[in-house]
């Protein structure tokens, strides 16, 4: 799997949300509502397009298999989520 395209579509700064992502893979398809999250003590994490069911939680629409193609997908989102911050002089807080 390639990642050949990553648009950040909104970012939002008073939110866990912090940004919402789509990303073409080989050219041909193509994921939307993907979300930039804050978790615990101001980490970013990918968190994959979910719906909310009525007898639950939320749960993923799609997901990768194994999670060296899970760990690719998060670090290629993120690291073009700095690069555009960083391109409109955004002040975020940086992976430790």
């Amino acid at each position: 799997m390639k990642i050949t395209k990553i648009e950040i579509r909104k970012a939002f700064d008073q939110s866990m949300t912090k940004a919402t992502v789509s990303i073409t893979i080989n050219d041909e398809f193509t994921i939307n509502n993907i979300k930039i999250m804050e978790g615990e003590m101001g980490r970013l994490f990918v968190a994959m397009p979910s719906q909310e069911y009525d007898t639950g939680p939320y749960s993923d629409i799609m997901r990768s298999i194994d999670y060296e193609t899970r760990k690719n997908l998060e670090t290629q989102v993120l690291l073009e989520y700095y690069n555009q911050a960083a391109r409109l002089k955004l002040n975020l807080k940086q992976p430790s």
